[in-house]
């Protein structure tokens, strides 16, 4: 069970600087299910194409694999939960945006965080076991909430739901090279209305979410593997190293080699 211990990771929100905004503002994902728990500041998420803002006692549960970024309006305090994808959990399959006016629900929220990070820095016997118990309460206690809380309503139109379907296929599809014609046509739309909607969403064109996802998958690994940047180009569909540093100059402002060193 020791790789379950390895799964559960608790964070404190980063300090962003102009040099590392992209770790938050950018599209990504995690291949585990993850908590943010914002206690103070506020600011504006995006989560799978749909921009909501967020402010103080907001929680933002999102699935396994959910593309996601986010901006913050001065500085953000609060908590990135990592929790393991095991099934047993019975997490949520769906993204939530959840609102905590309650002081007891806010307490009783940090209070779930900290007993999960108190098991995670302990040597205790049985820690992996207590750690899953307290991630299946903070699951019943999510599940509760959504069934009597204040829930913001992430698809509320056809537009958002087009939002929605578009990311979820870039984020399954983001490394193979294709264009926005592509996602389109799968969606049985025009690129045009695609962007529309995307527009109407999140405030981006469809190209730029995609574009945003890719790059920040390459910022990424340029930063966290020292793989050749001809190899980083063929993962993420681009037909040469000299196409994908011209895109990534464009993106960014610097050669994959330049932000590689100033990384």
């Amino acid at each position: 069970m020791a790789h379950k211990t390895r799964r559960f990771r608790i964070e404190n929100l980063p300090r962003v600087t102009p040099e590392t905004r992209w770790r938050t503002e950018a599209m990504r994902s995690y291949a585990q299910p993850l908590l943010l728990w914002f206690t103070r500041g506020q600011g504006r998420i995006t989560v799978a194409g749909v921009t909501h803002g967020f402010g103080p006692h907001h929680a933002v549960f999102l699935p396994a694999n959910t593309m996601h970024g986010y901006e913050m309006t001065g500085q953000v305090f609060g908590t990135a939960v990592y929790l393991p994808p095991d099934r047993s959990l019975n997490l949520p399959e769906e993204p939530l945006h959840l609102r905590f006016r309650d002081v007891q629900q806010q307490a009783e929220l940090s209070n779930m965080i900290e007993n999960i990070q108190n098991e995670l820095k302990s040597d205790r016997p049985g820690k992996d076991r207590a750690m899953l118990a307290h991630a299946g309460l903070l699951s019943v206690w999510l599940d509760r909430e959504v069934d009597g809380g204040d829930r913001q309503d992430l698809h509320p139109d056809a537009a958002r739901r087009l939002a929605a379907a578009y990311s979820a296929m870039v984020e399954r599809d983001f490394k193979h090279g294709q264009t926005i014609n592509y996602f389109a046509a799968q969606l049985g739309v025009t690129p045009t209305h695609l962007t529309r909607c995307c527009k109407i969403a999140c405030g981006r064109s469809a190209s730029a979410l995609l574009a945003d996802r890719i790059h920040f998958e390459a910022r990424r690994l340029l930063t966290e593997t020292r793989r050749p940047v001809k190899e980083i180009a063929d993962e993420l569909g681009f037909n040469s190293a000299a196409y994908f540093t011209r895109a990534f100059q464009k993106q960014t402002g610097v050669t994959p080699t330049t932000f590689r060193k100033l990384g």
